[in-house]
């Protein structure tokens, strides 16, 4: 932060710098907002309010167990808006104009738009009919097309060049558990480190796991694409602005989801005196 040595002494300049200030806020806000439309990154963190059916899951229950007070809840705390803002703010400080830039431009382009507009589509897609018809597709793929196979795999590769997302959805997993737990909702038989071990066992399974669900969404999601489009796409994926650009909205959709599901625990406690994990 840059320090101000000389402090004007007229209101007026004082309330211009203010003024400027707070103008140059919102025009950086109004640039993220754009940002996350031209790339459907909005849409995607929409989608994540879909998962809040996930939460009772995870603890045993479903969500009709709790009737119209989980639909409340879950509407509350996966609240589109917030997730947009907590996105954005989190974007405000650690996303480079070069990379938002980068992104930007190529996700405005033809090709870019028709991506975007097949990716929110397939985002919104209830999970279950998207995994069924996504896997129609990938095994008719794997038998007369093994090359778009490939492609499929490529784009999932440079979305994920980190590796990062099963330590993540497990990371999520974690917290969640930990939450409802404090919050007495569930009994553990395990301690922290317990669950820790147990979910080291279970990641090669749940890699296995991602990766044919995401290959599936892929297979449906574009469909209507030819192969040398998605090979566009994947050479644009792999560019470093871009891995940068995806490597920020990878970890802010994950934290996104962590921190609602954190603050969904707490408010569960209210719904349910709780069962035995």
């Amino acid at each position: 932060m840059r320090v101000l040595r000389h402090i004007p002494t007229l209101v007026a300049a004082a309330v211009m710098v203010v003024g400027s200030v707070a103008a140059s806020a919102a025009a950086d806000r109004d640039r993220l907002r754009a940002f996350l439309n031209v790339t459907g990154f909005d849409v995607a963190l929409e989608s994540i309010k879909l998962s809040a059916a996930d939460a009772p899951r995870m603890l045993g229950f479903e969500a009709r167990d709790f009737g119209a007070s989980w639909t409340r809840l879950a509407n509350e705390v996966f609240d589109v808006k917030e997730m947009q803002g907590m996105a954005m703010d989190i974007l405000a400080g650690t996303l480079s104009d070069e990379a938002l830039t980068h992104a930007a431009q190529f996700y405005a382009t033809d090709l870019g738009q028709r991506l975007v507009a097949a990716e929110n589509a397939s985002h919104m897609t209830d999970s279950k009919d998207k995994q069924a018809s996504g896997r129609d597709i990938l095994a008719e793929l794997q038998r007369d097309n093994p090359e778009r196979v490939a492609i499929l795999e490529r784009m999932s590769d440079a979305i994920d060049a980190d590796g990062n997302s099963v330590r993540a959805v497990q990371e999520i997993e974690f917290r969640f558990l930990i939450a409802a737990r404090d919050a007495g909702i569930i009994q553990m038989k395990v301690d922290e480190d317990g669950l820790r071990a147990m979910q080291a066992e279970q990641a090669d399974e749940l890699k296995a796991d991602m990766r044919l669900s995401s290959l599936a969404a892929s297979a449906g999601a574009y469909r209507d694409f030819s192969d040398a489009e998605l090979t566009d796409y994947a050479e644009a994926l792999e560019q470093p602005l871009m891995q940068e650009v995806y490597e920020l909205m990878n970890a802010v959709q994950y934290e996104i989801m962590a921190n609602r599901f954190e603050v969904v625990a707490g408010r569960m406690a209210a719904l349910d005196p709780g069962q035995e994990l």
